[in-house]
């Protein structure tokens, strides 16, 4: 029955255009609005909410000295030019990096933020996907930077490829929404798509999460999609910049599309 009425939505969203189908679609702007800014600084946060995103993501790790900075790479050598792992580093030295002039002269001394420092930037009615890059050896600091946020519970969102770290955030602050995030590999032998829908799904309720956030490249299913609704969870994809793949996704039911490109992706969906 309730494939049956997947179809039946699915079918009368097809008749509308783009802009009427990304309507009810989050666009969240991966790393701030890393195309056009250094990614995860303030710099780039605020270009994405300026950008008209929906929501921000951000990745964090944790520094020697406990605190919550924003950073992709487990060491600074791809922005900052330094081959240090960013949790050897205490925050004083890794403020020292440079990690705007890789993206151009104009970027030049833009340094590391903390979370506390972009939680603050999160307008009224929007909100953050935090991601945790490390192990949940973060999650009491990232307790104690959301309560000193002020921000709502539904402002917050917290994403990891490590289950133990999606796991143990959704015991600690519940009502935060957590999602698992995961990418996908195609055995040669069967050709089956690993792992599969069922698998994160088992995984994601024994954890009581709130859904799956997953590599656009392993939604090619619209199976994939009526699985996830029909166990009742959120289904969020990375990180799309071609418009005509926004718009397959949206088509199929995707709650929130990542993206470099928020505002660019927007205007070619025909949203404005």
């Amino acid at each position: 029955m309730k494939t049956k009425w997947f179809r039946m939505v699915l079918a009368a969203l097809l008749a509308n255009g783009a802009g009427v189908l990304m309507a009810g679609v989050e666009i969240i702007a991966h790393r701030g609005a890393s195309y056009d800014a250094p990614e995860n600084t303030l710099e780039s946060v605020q270009l994405g909410w300026e950008q008209k995103a929906d929501a921000v993501e951000v990745d964090v790790f944790l520094s020697k000295d406990g605190v919550v900075v924003l950073h992709h790479d487990a060491t600074t050598k791809k922005l900052a030019g330094v081959d240090r792992k960013v949790a050897e580093q205490t925050y004083a030295e890794l403020r020292k990096l440079d990690v705007g002039k890789w993206k151009g002269a104009k970027w030049e001394g833009i340094r590391i933020p903390k979370l506390d420092d972009v939680l603050t930037t999160i307008p009224d009615g929007k909100r953050m996907f935090v991601e945790v890059k490390c192990g949940p050896e973060i999650i009491p600091a990232l307790a104690k930077a959301f309560r000193k946020s002020g921000k709502k519970p539904d402002q917050l969102v917290v994403i990891s490829f490590n289950y133990e770290v999606v796991k143990q955030a959704k015991a600690k602050f519940p009502e935060i929404k957590c999602f698992f995030l995961s990418s996908f590999k195609v055995e040669k032998e069967s050709g089956e798509q690993k792992p599969t829908v069922e698998e994160l799904i088992a995984k994601a309720k024994v954890a009581k999460l709130d859904g799956l956030n997953v590599s656009y490249k392993g939604l090619q299913s619209e199976v994939f999609f009526e699985e996830v609704k029909a166990a009742g969870m959120g289904l969020f994809t990375w990180t799309v910049n071609s418009p005509d793949e926004a718009k397959r996704l949206a088509k199929l039911g995707i709650d929130g599309i990542t993206t470099d490109r928020p505002a660019w992706l927007r205007e070619k969906l025909g949203e404005r």
